[in-house]
């Protein structure tokens, strides 16, 4: 083990003191870098534009479900108002009906005799 690790030592070294080697191996190490920050800035401009999309989606279904609600109330109103409604058209029907069965002259009159 020691062995192969001084070998492998002195081969990085040999590299090393090669000019061109070093110049394209800190170019390498340099691309590699600029890479992992510009995938870094990728995947969070990615995250923030689904972020924002699904922030679109929870502000639709939030209008969807209150206009679904503010229905449904209104239709429960609607429904007190009818109510109300029938019943008062219903006593002036029937108010109506118990003026149309009286006469309009008193028997004792004279047009009535």
């Amino acid at each position: 083990m020691n062995r192969a690790w001084v070998q492998l030592k002195d081969f990085a070294l040999t590299l090393w003191q090669n000019r061109k080697v070093r110049d394209r191996g800190l170019a390498a190490l340099v691309i590699l870098v600029v890479l992992q920050i510009y995938f870094v800035r990728e995947l969070l401009a990615a995250e923030l534009l689904f972020g924002l999309a699904f922030l679109g989606l929870l502000v639709l279904g939030g209008i969807c479900y209150l206009v679904g609600t503010i229905g449904e109330r209104g239709l429960d109103w609607a429904e007190i108002a009818l109510r109300v409604l029938a019943s008062s058209a219903r006593r002036g029907y029937n108010g109506i009906e118990e003026l149309s069965r009286k006469s309009f002259r008193h028997p004792r009159s004279e047009s009535a005799q």
